[in-house]
This record gives C-alpha cells, sequence and structure tokens, in this order.
C-alpha cells in the first residue's frame, strides 16, 4: 500500500469519547494522553518524502507510558535518519479542560 498523505482519518466524537473512556476504566492510573507541540509536528511533516507520521508506543527509563513519532514516506517506510519527536506534554497533569475525551 502506498501512503499519499491524503488517507481519511476522520473519527465521530462519540466513538471516540467511548475509546478514551474504556481505556481510562481499564487503566484508572495511566496517563490519558500525550501533547506535542506545533513546531515540532511540522518539522516533522516538512521532511523530504514526508506524507505521514507514525506514532510508537514505548516506556521509559522510569516505566512510564511514551510516544514516540516519526515521519513516514510514501512507501509506508519510517524517516527514523530524520526528525523523531518525543517529549510529549503528559495528561495528566496537564490535561486542558474537561472534555468528552478526557473526563
Amino acid at each position: 500500500m502506498n501512503f499519499t498523505g491524503k488517507e481519511e482519518h476522520d473519527f465521530p466524537l462519540d466513538e471516540a469519547s467511548k475509546w478514551t473512556a474504556n481505556y481510562r476504566k481499564k487503566n484508572p492510573d495511566a496517563k490519558k494522553g500525550h501533547a506535542f507541540g506545533e513546531q515540532a509536528i511540522k518539522k516533522l511533516l516538512s521532511q523530504k518524502h514526508c506524507v505521514g507520521m507514525r506514532i510508537y508506543y514505548a516506556l521509559d527509563e522510569k516505566g512510564g507510558q511514551q510516544l514516540i513519532v516519526v515521519g513516514v514516506d510514501k512507501s509506508g517506510n519510517d524517516l527514523y535518519e530524520g526528525l523523531i519527536a518525543e517529549r510529549s506534554i503528559d495528561c495528566p497533569p496537564i490535561c486542558g479542560a474537561n472534555n468528552p475525551l478526557n473526563s
């Protein structure tokens, strides 16, 4: 499968809310999410041949949940020699206002 960068990923809020609630019920003490800044995402997506991104689940040296974000080319290959993003902003403690996805 080739990636174009125009794949459909829209997802309805009611289903997203149910899925995130399912996760929180099963993992009440786990992080709810991670946020990345605009600059990092734009830099990642602006790499040569990048048409999207892949997010890997990871555990840091303390066993904490993390995400590793890497660009992907049209063949679905990771652009691992380019920017690799991490250092996300964890939720909690920084989750924003209560909404259907986090509460």
